[in-house]
């Protein structure tokens, strides 16, 4: 709640939500999600709307002045008596792969030089993981690019291109993917990611009909069970995957091979914290490409 309290106050400051989201780094219908979640979290109404106006109610006021009480209360949280100051932590979110790969050594990094700062990391599926940043509740994520275009006011950093393959059992012989894809059993990518709706699309376009066995959107649960003879499976070469394990060999998509972009979404810089934007640097130089986050 301590996000949407910060949201009310900039919405009392600014009179409309667009402003609001201007000065806290979200959109305009971020803004309404935040304060229509506060109105039915505390069972009263907060605005009167005049156009795009937002007027606070008499109950509105009041809890306009108990959220400036509680945010200076909540800015003590975790303050010694020496008076040092609360420990910052900053929220990431991330798709598991990353999650294995790229993320750990940004993070050991992160701690080294930031010390009295705490991170959490959020997992989930990168559709879920944009609506997060969006609302303010995770300070960045790093996800597989969206096939749609981004808000104003959040920025793509890209991290890598990785190509997908087609991977099968050792012992399935052949090297014609499309017939290895419509004669043998196929291991699915979860259609709910946007990963798995590349597979799907690519599938479409090239008019290959499979026999589904299973669908699963955990990368290295898919690997396995193609490594233990389950079935073929399109999957990205993640940038961590160097070679792949016993029991699967990758067929090359030639011509038709198609990619999945990861990268970094967060709101501009001017809405992170220091040690947020000190935490995107380093998972951009964990990819050993030179990039700004701005």
């Amino acid at each position: 709640m301590i996000r949407e309290l910060r949201t009310l106050i900039a919405v009392a400051q600014e009179g409309t939500f667009a402003a609001a989201g201007n000065k806290v780094g979200l959109t305009q219908a971020a803004v309404s999600a935040q304060m229509k979640r506060l109105e039915e979290e505390l069972g009263i109404a907060l605005f009167e709307r005049k156009g795009r106006i937002a007027i606070l109610t008499q109950r509105g006021q009041e809890t306009l002045q108990q959220a400036h009480e509680l945010l200076t209360l909540y800015g003590t949280l975790g303050a010694s008596s020496t008076g040092q100051p609360a420990t910052q932590r900053v929220n990431i979110g991330a798709i598991a792969s990353i999650q294995r790969s790229l993320l750990p050594d940004a993070l050991v990094s992160f701690h080294r030089a930031y010390s009295e700062c705490r991170t959490r990391v959020i997992p989930g599926l990168s559709m879920e993981l944009v609506n997060q940043v969006d609302a303010g509740e995770l300070d960045m994520a790093v996800i597989i690019r969206p096939p749609f275009s981004l808000h104003s006011d959040l920025r793509w950093t890209p991290l890598a291109h990785e190509p997908f393959r087609l991977i099968v059992p050792c012992h399935i012989q052949g090297e014609q993917w499309r017939e290895l894809l419509i004669g043998q059993p196929f291991v699915r990518y979860d259609r709910a990611s946007f990963g798995g709706r590349q597979v799907d699309r690519f599938l479409r376009d090239n008019h290959c009909k499979v026999r589904e066995v299973c669908e699963v959107d955990e990368l290295e649960a898919i690997i396995k069970l193609v490594a233990k003879g389950i079935g073929v499976a399109l999957v990205p070469q993640a940038m961590a995957q160097q070679q792949w394990p016993a029991g699967v060999r990758a067929i090359d998509l030639g011509e038709r091979t198609f990619h999945r972009d990861v990268g970094l979404i967060h709101p501009a810089s001017g809405h992170l914290s220091e040690p947020a934007r000190a935490l995107a640097r380093l998972i951009c130089n964990t990819t050993q490409r030179p990039h700004s986050v701005n």
